[in-house]
């Protein structure tokens, strides 16, 4: 018999610095929620449907279906999800109940006050379904977690290898330069026909960061290029940003100030959520990290591992839908207690689109011959650090193909 646990636990989710991981999101708990789903399985019928009432006594669900998505994400405050045979049921007041193919989940995360079934839970611990509980502004509180899924030896070997200095250091020079090499390659590929002079400069400072770190031996100064890189970084993005209606030049969070840091801390939160739920799947603990660390237990090595793929996945997303005016100004909300700039409820749905999207999207893998999605590489990076745990065989970052 599976045993089930929850465990619980509160963290801030934007980590550009190493100490203290700090909120990147937060979204007014008064705006209605939206319910996030694969496509329904509907007898010979296939379809999509897009609500763009706003009102919550609308007769459809606030809900868009893709078949390519591998998530559901229901926000939807008072949805209820149930099992019927091999399906899960999504009902949502008196709205039509939603019917979705259990063998098409692989995740699914749950905002505020949503209703599991027992059978539903039972389903998704035997079928190694991810569900991850977070409250309404994007916090994690918790997933569930079966025997099988939680390995003590691995665990054991996590809490040996934090002492170990130079796997610790070999796994954070991995990481770092994987993130600073995928940020370098952004600003060019976005740059090669523009040739903004001081996108140029950025990219030649950041390819120098990059050479000198063959020459750090210890974890500071690692973090010290990191911060280094950041600088050159963001200012140089903002470059990179076409419409006028649109400007950024400073990352920043808690809260986020603008339209862009708002998109930004949003993309984040979910990549974030991606990565815990492949690092808890392969019988790992998602808070014994090595770059990352504080006093606090939060999920240090997801901050960890999400840093080669927020350029890849989030950045470039970002930089497509406000080029390509995917949005206006007034699809974001200023929240009168912070001053916090907030994506509203219609953009957010178009945005968790566009993210499964770019998720689902195809890319190479030095790991297997075909190609492989984004989410399949961020599974098959966290086996890789596994593998070193494990084995010693040295953790190697992902690198966007150019």
């Amino acid at each position: 018999m599976q045993q089930l646990s929850v465990q619980v636990e509160t963290w801030n989710l934007d980590t550009e610095t190493t100490q203290e991981p700090e909120l990147l999101t937060q979204f007014p708990e008064q705006q209605s929620q939206v319910a996030f789903l694969h496509q329904p399985y509907l007898g010979e019928t296939d379809r999509e449907i897009i609500s763009d009432d706003n009102d919550n006594n609308s007769p459809l669900q606030k809900n868009i279906w893709n078949q390519e998505m591998a998530a559901i994400y229901l926000l939807e405050q008072g949805t209820s999800i149930y099992k019927d045979h091999l399906r899960f049921i999504i009902h949502v007041s008196e709205k039509p109940k939603l019917e979705i193919p259990i063998r098409e989940v692989e995740q699914i995360m749950i905002f505020g006050n949503i209703q599991l079934s027992t059978p539903v839970i039972n389903a998704c611990l035997k079928e190694k379904i991810s569900v991850l509980f977070l409250n309404q502004l994007g916090q994690y509180h918790g997933h569930l977690a079966s025997e099988e899924s939680t390995n003590i030896d691995n665990h054991l070997i996590q809490m040996q290898r934090r002492d170990d200095d130079y796997f610790q250091f070999q796994v954070s020079k991995a990481i770092v330069y994987g993130k600073l090499t995928n940020s370098k390659q952004l600003l060019m590929r976005f740059n090669r026909k523009r040739k903004i002079a001081a996108v140029e400069q950025a990219i030649y400072g950041i390819s120098k960061d990059i050479d000198s770190l063959e020459l750090v031996d210890d974890l500071d100064s690692l973090r010290g290029y990191e911060g280094i890189t950041a600088a050159r970084y963001f200012p140089a993005f903002g470059q990179l940003i076409t419409n006028p209606k649109f400007e950024f030049s400073l990352r920043n969070r808690q809260p986020p100030t603008d339209p862009i840091n708002s998109l930004l801390s949003f993309g984040y939160t979910l990549l974030l959520n991606n990565v815990m739920s492949f690092i808890v799947a392969e019988g790992l603990s998602p808070y014994i990290g090595n770059f990352h660390y504080g006093e606090r237990q939060k999920s240090y090595l997801a901050f960890d591992l999400m840093e080669e793929f927020r350029s890849v996945i989030v950045d470039s997303l970002v930089l497509k839908i406000i080029n390509n005016s995917v949005f206006k100004p007034q699809d974001f909300d200023i929240l009168d207690s912070t001053r916090g700039v907030y994506v509203n409820q219609s953009s957010r749905r178009v945005f968790l689109q566009k993210f499964e999207a770019r998720m689902n999207e195809e890319t190479s893998h030095p790991d297997l011959q075909s190609q492989v999605t984004y989410r399949h590489a961020i599974q098959l990076q966290v086996r890789r650090y596994k593998r070193y745990l494990l084995s010693d065989i040295p953790y190697v970052a992902f690198l966007r193909p150019a």
